[in-house]
């Protein structure tokens, strides 16, 4: 019988502890996510993980929490690493990502001065800490005698990966008891342009549903109500938010926007920018509605949500 064992990591962030999970598959010992890149979370995984036995690491999605010990386990045992593949573009395609981020930033009305300031927080490793020098692409190569499925679930990031195995869904942080977040503004490097968040949102909408007989092992908080609840938490908030932005539909100059609407009060330029991230999917929501609607049909969430939905896009 498979069984995971749920690990609790402290982190420096206001996202607060970290889950990772551990468990044996098919006698092969198993890690998914890593915790972040601290000292204390290097102590944690030596004393209840046995690394000399660890075979796979699993990753759901490349935020420092999430993945910030990949390369110290690379250097500590023998393991293969497996990470989400539009994660791995971010550390073969740095320098265009940059100049990618910087185009759509502008493009939204951000000035050079913040660009520059928001370029160095991501250059400090704080965001994204260095990448193991050797590792495999899940969605392509985790073995086959593993039983992992790999689903593709934007949302939080556009590389949110969602694992199942048996009757377990390892959700990373697409699925998180009481903690709305929207997506983050990021370029597409694919194509070279703003990756469609809203777009792929919706889409995984209907992938989550469908995840509702599943136990879900999520990647904060250490469980929780229910796939369909969960989704309906999140989609109250989008849709009280949405509503609130509709009048300032057809705005293009996101940080004159955010002035507007703070009253100049937001300062710090990461806050700055995880704002921006969620005023532009909210506009691109309130563009195409009918892409949700029929996301909300399609996972049979509808009913459950359709008279915020009319209030937040007919008002």
């Amino acid at each position: 019988m498979l069984n995971f064992t749920q690990h609790t990591i402290n982190t420096p962030y206001m996202v607060g502890p970290v889950h990772c999970y551990s468990a044996t598959i098919n006698g092969e010992l198993t890690l998914f996510d890593t915790g972040p890149p601290t000292e204390e979370a290097s102590s944690y995984l030596e004393e209840h993980i046995d690394l000399d036995k660890l075979r796979h690491v699993i990753i759901t999605h490349c935020h420092i929490d999430h993945y910030g010990q990949a390369r110290w386990l690379e250097k500590r045992c023998d393991a293969t690493i497996y990470l989400p593949f539009r994660d791995s573009l971010k550390a073969l395609l740095h320098g265009k990502r940059t100049h990618g981020m910087h185009r759509i930033l502008a493009d939204l009305g951000f000035g050079t001065t913040y660009l520059d300031e928001l370029q160095k927080i991501f250059n400090t490793g704080a965001i994204l800490p260095p990448f193991p020098k050797n590792y495999i692409i899940a969605e392509e190569d985790i073995p086959k005698n593993l039983g992992v499925e790999v689903i593709a679930c934007p949302g939080h990031s556009q590389s949110d990966l969602v694992y199942t195995v048996g009757d377990y869904a390892i959700t990373g942080d697409t699925l998180l008891r009481k903690i709305f977040q929207s997506p983050l503004l990021d370029v597409d490097l694919k194509t070279g342009e703003r990756f469609d968040n809203y777009g792929a949102y919706c889409k995984t909408i209907v992938k989550l549903s469908r995840l509702h007989e599943k136990t879900v092992l999520p990647g904060h908080r250490k469980d929780i109500a229910g796939v369909q609840e969960t989704q309906i938490f999140y989609l109250e908030k989008l849709l009280a938010r949405v509503a609130k932005l509709h009048q300032y539909l057809g705005e293009t100059n996101v940080m004159q926007l955010i002035d507007k609407l703070l009253k100049g009060r937001m300062k710090d330029v990461f806050h700055i920018y995880l704002k921006a991230s969620e005023i532009v999917f909210m506009m691109d929501l309130l563009k195409e509605p009918e892409k949700l609607e029929d996301a909300l049909k399609e996972s049979g969430l509808w009913p459950e949500v359709a008279d915020l939905y009319v209030a937040a896009i007919l008002k």
